[in-house]
C-alpha cells in the first residue's frame, strides 16, 4: 500500500491533474465526505487527508509514503531554504510548482519601515513562520521580537500588538482591505513532494513510477 498524504483546498485541487498524470484518481470528494482516508482507482493507493503543517511529520514518521505541502511548511519543518533536502528520513525530490504564492513582511499604511530596519534596529513582527522570519531578519541585521499567531494576521499591527507580520501572499487584497503595505518580498514559495527515505528503499518501484509520472506532467507542461 502506498500512501499519499494531502491538505484539503488548494493543494489537494491543484494535485488532481499530477495524480492523473500517474494513473491515480481520488475516488471520493474531501469536501464531501468525513472520511480522513479516501480510496482511489488503484486499490494499492491511498490518499490521507491531514493539516498541511501535519504533512511533513506524517512522512518523516511513516504514516505516509509520500506527501505534498508548502515549501513554507518544510522550512519551519527544519528543511534548507533552496533546492531539494534531506532531514531526519524526509527527502524533497520535486518542486511541484503548484499553489505558487510567496512570504512577505508587510506593515500598517503610515508605518515608516525603513527607519525601523536600519542596521541594529529593533522590530515586533507577529507571524506563523517563526524560523523564516528569524532568519530573514538576521540576515539583514535587525534585532526581532517574534509573536507567532495562528490567524488573523492582519490585526496584529492594527491593534499594536506588533510593528509587522510576515505571512502567505497571493493576491495582496486581504492586505489592501486591511490598510496594510507590502514593504519587503522574502521568498516565493510553492508546493513540494516529498517521500519518506525508508519507504523510497522498500517500496522504490510504485514511488518511483508516482515521482516519474509527476516529473513527466511537469516537464510537459
Amino acid at each position: 500500500m502506498i500512501t499519499l498524504a494531502l491538505s484539503k483546498g488548494r493543494i489537494f485541487e491543484e494535485t488532481l491533474p499530477l495524480l492523473k498524470a500517474a494513473g491515480i484518481q481520488v475516488l471520493d470528494d474531501p469536501e464531501k465526505t468525513r472520511k480522513l482516508i479516501l480510496t482511489t482507482n488503484q486499490p494499492e493507493v491511498r490518499v490521507v487527508l491531514v493539516r498541511a503543517t501535519d504533512v511533513p511529520t506524517y512522512v518523516q514518521y511513516g504514516g505516509a509514503d509520500l506527501g505534498i505541502t508548502g515549501k513554507d511548511t518544510l522550512i519551519e519543518h527544519g528543511m534548507e531554504w533552496g533546492g531539494a533536502a534531506t532531514i531526519g528520513g524526509l527527502y524533497e525530490p520535486l518542486d511541484l510548482q503548484i499553489a505558487k504564492c510567496r512570504i512577505s513582511v508587510a506593515v500598517r499604511e503610515g508605518f515608516d519601515y525603513a527607519a525601523a530596519v536600519r542596521q541594529g534596529g529593533r522590530l515586533t513582527v507577529a507571524t506563523k513562520y517563526v524560523a523564516i522570519a528569524r532568519e530573514f531578519f538576521a540576515t539583514k541585521g535587525v534585532h526581532v521580537d517574534l509573536i507567532k499567531l495562528y490567524g488573523s494576521m492582519e490585526l496584529a499591527p492594527l491593534t499594536g500588538l506588533a510593528d509587522a507580520i510576515v505571512d502567505l501572499v497571493s493576491t495582496g487584497n486581504t492586505l489592501k482591505a486591511n490598510h496594510l503595505v507590502e514593504v519587503e518580498h522574502i521568498m516565493d514559495i510553492s508546493s513540494r513532494l516529498v517521500v519518506n527515505q525508508a519507504a523510497l528503499k522498500l517500496k522504490q518501484a510504485p514511488i518511483r513510477r508516482i515521482i516519474d509520472a509527476f516529473s513527466g506532467a511537469l516537464a510537459a507542461q
